[in-house]
């Protein structure tokens, strides 16, 4: 991992350097994405055989056998052991509650003039969730998609997840299965993102996708987006920790290590005050690396993006992350309360040694499905809200309008809208 210093001359430099990323603007990709959409929309389902059979190997006789018999999802559940059924069974509970919370109601009142202004609350009809394939199986990415969606009254969830020789994780349709998903598809890639948006004979669109996936999934999420609604645009996993000095080093290793197991790109990143704790740390990820599984991915997304960074205190760490905006921060600290109301921008923050970034993939509630590569700047965890829309009212009394269209006639003469002007006037006394 580099070392650096916010003491260092070029430290905002080799930082900025460092966290710079471009999800999905690679230019040959955009074309080969743009290309398998336009395919799709013209050809539906008979394009979506031959790209399943081309990039996820899978030869099927017609569209229809995409879609995973329901009998097939309610085997998975009763197939997997009972410790997974239970954990699962758990952690829906646990992000089903949370997420209750989220819940908005519509709303209206009445002004002085008896006019009724509000706001509507309706959920979105039809969504769809993508679960990556390939490299790893996410059931907890089905839970984390479908269950806010339930919360909201979403009619019909949609789930597609790539299957790549055919082969399917049992959890990831026992998932489906406890989460309620009603219709599960075996497709993938920007040609999954392309019958959601656009809809064939066998696969209905959506009013909007959630979900992350790979550079071709997060390119063609952007391109569709105006068709249909997207959460976000993800990039690689990122972790931030915080830490004052006195967390075992070993728990932040592992804490480190948890996101830069995803992939090559991952990002994981220390601030610390303490020149020594740093070099605790950088020797417990010497001595744990080789016992990790996935050691090969962790050490090059280490070497790659990975940093530790020397602050002058607390405060000035805090600040270093408000700058970097990451996905996950972990404040594993003494006190983490006392540093909270500074955080402006991340993802979700981990508050205290006993909290690993782990237990908000998986179970504490809150949603995982975070913005990343800085986009917590502006972007929200995907919640029960992603699939709620509002809708303005607005119901004049006579009395009200008189007043209202006095306004409305000036402004609109003022932009010489005469139309606009006249259609509140004809309503005056």
């Amino acid at each position: 991992m580099q070392r650096l210093s916010t003491t260092d001359a070029d430290f905002a430099a080799r930082l900025a350097a460092l966290t710079a990323w471009e999800a999905g603007l690679d230019a040959a990709v955009e074309q080969t994405v743009a290309g398998i959409l336009a395919d799709v929309r013209a050809r539906g389902d008979a394009a979506l055989l031959e790209y399943t059979a081309r990039l996820d190997r899978l030869q099927v006789a017609s569209a229809t056998e995409l879609e995973i018999p329901r009998e097939r999802i309610d085997a998975a559940l009763a197939a997997i052991p009972a410790a997974q059924r239970e954990a699962l069974e758990q952690a829906a509970t646990r992000v089903r509650s949370y997420h209750e919370y989220q819940r908005q109601d519509s709303w209206q009142y009445r002004d002085a003039e008896g006019n009724l202004l509000g706001q509507q609350i309706t959920a979105l009809d039809r969504v769809g969730i993508y679960v990556p394939g390939g490299k790893a199986s996410y059931p907890s990415s089905v839970l984390m998609n479908a269950l806010p969606a339930h919360v909201a009254g979403v009619a019909e969830i949609i789930m597609v997840v790539p299957a790549p020789d055919g082969v399917l994780n049992d959890l990831v349709l026992a998932a489906a299965a406890i989460a309620g998903v009603d219709r599960v598809f075996t497709l993938g890639g920007a040609q999954a993102v392309a019958a959601l948006t656009y809809g064939t004979a066998t696969v209905p669109a959506v009013d909007k996708i959630v979900g992350p996936g790979n550079i071709y999934v997060a390119t063609a999420k952007r391109q569709v987006f105006g068709r249909v609604g997207i959460d976000m645009v993800a990039g690689p996993s990122e972790i931030l920790v915080i830490c004052d000095g006195s967390t075992d080093p070993d728990w932040v290793a592992m804490d480190l290590f948890s996101q830069a197991e995803h992939d090559e790109n991952a990002q994981a990143i220390l601030l610390c005050p303490e020149a020594g704790y740093l070099d605790q740390v950088q020797e417990s990820i010497e001595r744990l690396l080789p016992t990790m599984e996935r050691a090969d991915i962790i050490r090059a997304s280490l070497g790659a993006r990975g940093a530790m960074v020397l602050t002058r205190d607390l405060d000035e760490a805090v600040a270093v992350s408000n700058r970097l905006a990451p996905e996950h921060l972990e404040l594993s600290v003494a006190d983490p309360e006392t540093l909270l109301p500074a955080v402006r921008h991340a993802g979700a923050i981990f508050m205290g040694r006993f909290t690993s970034e782990s237990l908000g993939d998986y179970c504490a509630g809150p949603n995982h499905v975070l913005p990343t590569s800085r986009t917590a700047r502006f972007f929200s965890p995907l919640g029960v809200y992603d699939f709620q829309k509002r809708s303005s009212l607005i119901m004049c009394s006579e009395q009200g309008v008189q007043a209202l269209g006095r306004i409305a006639s000036v402004l609109a003469r003022g932009e010489q809208l005469t139309a606009h002007a006249r259609s509140a006037e004809y309503r005056l006394k």
